[in-house]
């Protein structure tokens, strides 16, 4: 272990709503169910929380949820921007508090009605309408029709498959996979309803290259996870995640989905970046880990994170992929509680969730023999990554 954060905290609680197109509830109350179950999962109760750490997407303010749930004083609290690349941060934020004593129990959490709400995947005007820094970024991708996470993220595979001689095929591996995971997870959207490399092929385009099931849901629901001290762990009733490394990653020429003015567009640097961190801190490597959860919310983005974090080299990630490889019983499991493509999209935080029940051993998709779980949140954005250990 060759940085201080490394060992110093752990996660002890997971906790999670239902995964729906319509909970039916504010997404106050989603925060607030998902953090008490998390809370109760640790054997905790509200009164040992002094920390909360969210997105700045997230529409639930700490003092809110500290409210709803009935923690009685905050010490720390803290947000993450960029989107889907805050997930991993906001456990980065809660273990800092945690080595450091700012604070004793941090619970990171994220909710949203993002299915029966606002939609992220349609066009939203707002964004280049935003009197500040990120209005202007959007200006110059959206009078050209570039609207959509989908077809920012089209532009990136085209490059990638002209590069490399990556097909749509190898794409659909991912999402075959990770549906594959799905159809045996109960608490999965697409719970008994796994898809064939057929049926990826045949769906419709929504930014060609990408298939509708090269993208991932749109989902409501929340989740959270509660970080303290590998002492204080050893009082509670679950098997520690104890966080390893925990890093951000911000690359040359970065952007929000849209860095088109690098020198090269097949790749992912910032991911590049946040793993050669993850590898410092936790002195593991690639080979050491037994599974990964890599953020999925476009199966363009798992082959280019492969290839980012030192499993395979350049454009090698659909040969690393073949063969049922990233599938149960493969070399290296992905996304085993069935991704963002096949349980729910909440923003990568319930990969987290799963990477801890690896380490627990209490997966529906146990990988046999876990010591150390890779975890990524969201890319083509400034971005994060976890290791977890047993």
């Amino acid at each position: 272990m060759t940085d201080s954060l490394s060992g110093k905290a752990a996660i002890v609680g997971i906790g999670a709503t239902d995964f729906s197109k319509d909970s039916g509830r504010s997404e106050l109350r989603l925060a607030a169910e998902a953090v008490q179950a998390a809370l109760d999962d640790a054997g905790l109760k509200p009164s040992d929380v002094d920390g909360l750490t969210s997105f700045t997407m997230d529409t639930n303010t700490e003092v809110a949820v500290a409210r709803s749930v009935g923690i009685p004083n905050l010490k720390f609290f803290s947000r993450i921007h960029y989107g889907g690349g805050a997930a991993c941060a906001t456990i980065q934020q809660a273990a800092m508090a945690v080595a450091t004593g700012v604070a004793d129990v941090v619970v990171a959490y994220r909710a949203f009605n993002e299915r029966s709400g606002m939609r992220f995947g349609q066009v939203n005007s707002a964004l280049v309408q935003q009197v500040n820094s990120s209005g202007t970024d959007n200006a110059f991708s959206y009078p050209h029709g570039l609207s959509t996470p989908a077809s920012f993220v089209a532009m990136i595979a085209q490059r990638y498959m002209h590069v490399y001689g990556a097909t749509s095929a190898d794409f659909g591996r991912v999402a075959v996979a990770d549906r594959k995971h799905a159809a045996t997870n109960p608490n999965a959207f697409f719970y008994g309803k796994p898809i064939t490399i057929e049926d990826h092929q045949n769906s419709r385009y929504i930014a060609e290259p990408l298939h509708l099931l090269d993208c991932c849901q749109e989902t409501d629901g929340g989740i959270a996870i509660v970080v303290t001290s590998p002492e204080r762990a050893k009082d509670l009733p679950n098997t520690p995640a104890i966080i390893a490394a925990a890093a951000q990653g911000s690359g040359a020429d970065q952007y929000i989905m849209t860095s088109y003015y690098r020198d090269g567009l097949s790749g992912l640097p910032e991911m590049g970046l946040v793993g050669d961190q993850l590898w410092a801190q936790s002195g593991l490597r690639p080979q050491d880990m037994q599974t990964a959860v890599l953020y999925d919310h476009f199966t363009p983005y798992v082959l280019m994170q492969l290839e980012e974090l030192g499993f395979c080299g350049r454009g090698e990630a659909k040969d690393f992929i073949a063969d049922g490889a990233i599938e149960l019983g493969g070399r290296l499991p992905l996304n085993t509680h069935g991704g963002q493509l096949g349980e729910g999209y909440i923003h990568g935080m319930n990969g987290i969730a799963e990477g801890v029940r690896q380490i627990r051993g209490t997966s529906v998709n146990q990988v046999p023999d876990v010591q150390n779980v890779l975890v990524t949140a969201g890319t083509g954005v400034p971005t994060s990554g976890l290791v977890l250990t047993a």
